[in-house]
């Protein structure tokens, strides 16, 4: 794709990148097919080659209009259409440019901009947890929109207290702790079963996607800085990885060598804490061998449906791990053989966002996954499982709680 960059945007940073991903991209439309957005909405500028053409006019210097920020918004930043690409079009960096110069361009309405604020203010701070478990003594009172986003209480479980020679950090997350706390404790002591210790950088927090991807980049990349600053020390003490049990989080700090590339004082650590950075579904190869011999899974367990989050199987391009190893350790998973690829509508503080399009989403998800009959749905980002959980009585879960529950068995019987 040919273009002419404005003045204005011709020596920057973010005209260069942009410029270099656009003049990858050969028109062919084949995104189209697997954009979720395009699918429902049936627009050509809900598709990430129609977008692609408005965040092109923007850096040609056509001025961007409240409707070209309503089409960059209905994008759920799923990245189907980069596993789709035959020509590697990173179009998630490409929108979060796009986003951001149409934000500087169109102001929002007052409403609009308040929510955000809300959203990307009150989701990584410290009064986040409060709040919940105020909501969650309510949470039968509350109206079903709001009940659906706040889970009901679950105990977190014991952390295990055995040290290991192999140490891993463990981003505990910004919501994760308060909503779903026994995903990290399941976490840590599946990786205890593994003889692995798993390790909390005290001062570390939200990974910084929800305020980088709400465009408050500064604000996002701040919270990344923070987060190499707490985990420098465990690294240069020779921490093995930094595991991630939420896909969404593993997809950002995986990219921070990326963001950060041209902060001169953070760009190397950067580039090595992203080098370090692996999803959980990444250890499953090596703990399949050293947890075989301590699950014992009935041969009558029923189905496992597992859902691949999109921060994974796209934003990481980690496929087929789960359902795999799992089935070598004795358990029945299924993925859907209907749309595995398409994103269930969460996608960060999408379905808060735009919520119309987000459930229909999620409903057409569930459906491809109850025609499995499953006993359990399984994901591996907190959104998703929050999402799907709002609608459906069948228990949705992270596959390392259904993992850690095998394991804890096995003990209860000997």
């Amino acid at each position: 794709m040919q273009t002419n960059l404005a003045p204005e945007f011709k020596n920057t940073a973010d005209g260069q990148a942009a410029e270099a991903i656009l003049r990858k991209c050969v028109h062919c439309g084949f995104c189209t097919a697997t954009c979720p957005t395009y699918q429902l909405l049936g627009d050509e500028l809900d598709g990430p080659r129609g977008r692609i053409y408005l965040i092109k006019q923007v850096l040609e210097g056509e001025a961007p209009t409240r409707k070209t920020q309503l089409h960059l918004d209905r994008c759920l930043t799923c990245r189907n259409c980069e596993t789709t690409c035959p020509s590697g079009v990173q179009y998630g960096h490409l929108v979060d440019i796009g986003r951001k110069l149409v934000d500087e361009r169109v102001p929002r309405p007052a409403g609009e901009k308040a929510l955000r604020w809300a959203l990307k203010e009150g989701l990584p701070s410290p009064l986040f947890a409060p709040a919940m478990k105020l909501g969650q003594a309510v949470r039968g009172l509350l109206p079903s929109a709001l009940k659906a986003k706040v889970p009901a209480p679950q105990p977190g479980g014991a952390w295990p207290q055995r040290e290991h020679p192999r140490k891993m950090l463990m981003l505990a997350g910004c919501v994760q702790p308060a909503m779903m706390p026994n995903i990290n404790t399941a976490t840590a002591r599946v990786l205890d079963a593994a003889d692995i210790q798993a390790v909390l950088a005290p001062k570390a927090g939200c990974c910084g996607a929800v305020k980088f991807h709400l465009n408050d980049q500064d604000g996002g990349k701040a919270e990344m800085r923070r987060n190499i600053d707490a985990w420098w020390p465990y690294v240069e003490a020779g921490v093995e990885a930094i595991i991630m049990n939420a896909s969404g989080c593993g997809v950002t700090v995986k990219e921070y060598g990326y963001i950060l590339q041209d902060d001169a004082t953070y760009a190397a650590k950067a580039a090595r804490i992203s080098a370090l950075t692996c999803d959980l579904s990444e250890l499953l190869p090596d703990l399949v061998e050293v947890l075989r011999e301590k699950i014992s899974i009935r041969a009558e367990s029923g189905t496992i449906a597992f859902h691949p989050p999109c921060t994974l199987q796209h934003g990481q391009q980690l496929r087929g791990g789960v359902e795999k190893h799992l089935g070598a350790l004795g358990f029945n998973v299924k993925v859907t053989g209907c749309e595995p690829h398409l994103c269930c509508g969460s996608a960060g503080t999408y379905s808060v966002l735009q919520p119309e399009i987000a459930y229909q989403l999620r409903d057409r998800k569930l459906g491809h996954l109850q025609d499995m009959a499953p006993e359990v749905i399984v994901s591996a980002n907190i959104g998703c499982i929050t999402h799907l959980q709002s609608g459906t009585a069948t228990p949705v879960r992270h596959w390392v709680e259904v993992l850690d529950t095998a394991l804890a068995s096995q003990i209860a019987i000997k």
